[in-house]
């Protein structure tokens, strides 16, 4: 009962049926793809598309920063997206990491639990990964929060939005190229270690215990450009965050 309790995952069958799905797709798609991203792009010009994602998120990231009544992460997410849209040309180079200020990542699932809303039961969606309810509610804000969704309607509204969204996968399915070849090679299960790791990482990302400077590798559904990216150095030490 206490494994059952620690676990969080009463629907365990059929989400192994679900991670299963998730797999073929993975391996026949998304993985290929993402490798052919690697092969054919320069790392800086990733490192840029990965720079703009996260300071087109960070509108996101600041309606959850004041959300959760952390004044001073949105006093630094705010100068980040200026200084970045415009001395890093649009959020392409994070001059704000430059110069000392690194990013961090913010969502309405994080917000629902600091607000007291509880996890919920651990769920895989196919295509999105590890999740719960609760995350799957925060991750529809976000999306009704993002600038993108302001723009209304129009072929090149959607169109820019199907090629946000593609980068976004393509990118974050990139950066997590050598962590699940690891699990897979390594885990006896890879079901558990991936929600293991999850639910640690996510609660991590709650508490604000992020080691700040470092690649975020996303908890759950679709990373959506963190706008972290680069590591601070060799072996980048945790940072205490800002207090709340």
């Amino acid at each position: 009962m206490a494994e059952f309790r620690e676990t969080n995952d009463p629907f365990e069958p059929a989400n192994r049926a679900m991670f299963e799905v998730h797999e073929v797709a993975d391996r026949f798609v998304l993985q290929p793809v993402a490798e052919a991203y690697r092969d054919v792009l320069p790392q800086p010009v990733r490192n840029g598309i990965r720079n703009a994602l996260g300071n087109l998120r960070a509108p996101v990231i600041l309606a959850n920063d004041l959300l959760q009544g952390n004044i001073s992460r949105a006093r630094i997410t705010l100068g980040r997206f200026m200084v970045n849209s415009t001395l890093g040309i649009g959020g392409i180079l994070d001059v704000a990491r430059d110069w000392g200020v690194p990013g961090h990542s913010e969502d309405f699932g994080q917000t629902l639990a600091v607000w007291g809303a509880g996890e919920g039961f651990y769920m895989f969606v196919p295509l999105f990964g590890p999740s719960s309810p609760r995350d799957l509610v925060g991750q529809g804000v976000d999306i009704a929060l993002h600038p993108l969704t302001w723009l209304g309607q129009g072929a090149a509204v959607d169109a820019a939005g199907w090629v946000r969204l593609g980068l976004v996968v393509v990118d974050t399915r990139e950066a997590l190229l050598e962590p699940i070849d690891q699990v897979r090679a390594t885990s006896l299960d890879p079901y558990s270690t991936l929600r293991s790791a999850y639910r640690q990482r996510r609660a991590f990302e709650i508490e604000n215990r992020e080691v700040y400077g470092t690649t975020v590798a996303p908890s759950g559904v679709i990373g959506y450009g963190q706008g972290v990216t680069q590591p601070a150095g060799p072996n980048p030490e945790p940072t205490p965050p800002p207090p709340r």
